[in-house]
C-alpha cells in the first residue's frame, strides 16, 4: 500500500511524496530528512504507533499537517488522535481521488473525515465536550455560520463549495474568516468550539 500511495502522490500534478518509511521509530529524523507539508499517518506499526508518534510530531513540528490514514474507525482511536493533533482521520479503503482532496484539504488549512468517521466526531464531541451557552458574539455572517454548520458535518471545504455553489477559495476565505473570529486555529478547533457554545 506504501508503494501505491507513494506512486499516487508522485503521479499527480501538485503532489510529490517526498519520504514513505514502515515505522515512527525515527520520526524526528524522518520528518527533518523528508520535510512534509502533510504526513499519511498509519496507527498500527512497530514500535511507536501513529497516534503516539502524532502528539510528538505535533509538540516538535507545529506546521506539519497529520492526515491518519488506518483501518480503525473504532471511537477511541479516533478521539485520541484528534486529540493528539491529527487534522483528518480517513480509512485505508478511500479512493485515491479522496484521499488526494483530503491532503488538499489538512493543507488548506481544513479537516478531512470519511463520512462514517465524520458523524462519530460529531458524536464524540457531543459526548466529550459539554455543551455551554455561548455568551461571546463573534459576529459571524450568515454565510459564515452555514459554513461552520457544514464543517461541523464533517464535509471539506470543496464539497462545501459545490454544495452552496460557491468557488472553493471564496469558502476558504470564510473559512480564514471564521477562524479569526473564533479565535482558533484549525477546522477542528472550530468544530469544537461550535459544538460547545451551541454556536450552529
Amino acid at each position: 500500500m506504501m508503494d501505491a500511495y507513494r506512486s499516487i502522490l508522485n503521479g499527480s500534478p501538485g503532489y510529490r511524496c517526498t519520504g514513505s518509511f514502515t515505522s515512527c521509530n525515527n520520526w524526528k529524523q524522518d520528518i527533518e530528512k523528508s520535510n512534509p507539508d502533510v504526513i499519511l499517518m498509519d496507527i498500527e506499526m512497530t514500535g511507536i504507533n501513529g497516534i503516539k508518534a502524532t502528539g510528538l510530531i505535533k509538540k516538535e513540528f507545529p506546521g506539519v499537517k497529520i492526515l491518519i490514514q488506518t483501518v480503525f474507525e473504532d471511537d477511541e482511536k479516533i478521539f485520541d488522535a484528534l486529540c493528539k493533533g491529527a487534522n483528518g482521520y480517513i480509512l485505508k479503503n478511500t479512493s485515491p481521488v479522496k484521499m488526494l482532496e483530503a491532503v488538499t484539504d489538512v493543507q488548506n488549512g481544513g479537516v478531512a473525515f470519511t463520512p462514517t468517521v465524520a458523524s462519530k466526531v460529531v458524536s464524540l464531541f457531543q459526548q466529550f465536550i459539554a455543551p455551554m451557552v455561548t455568551i461571546t458574539d463573534y459576529q459571524l455572517t450568515a454565510r459564515e455560520k452555514e459554513i461552520l454548520q457544514l464543517l461541523t458535518e464533517g464535509i471539506p471545504m470543496p464539497r462545501i463549495a459545490e454544495k452552496i455553489f460557491l468557488s472553493y477559495h471564496t469558502v476558504r476565505d470564510h473559512v480564514k474568516s471564521i477562524y479569526q473570529k473564533l479565535h482558533v486555529a484549525s477546522a477542528t478547533e472550530a468544530v469544537a468550539k461550535a459544538l460547545k457554545e451551541k454556536l450552529v
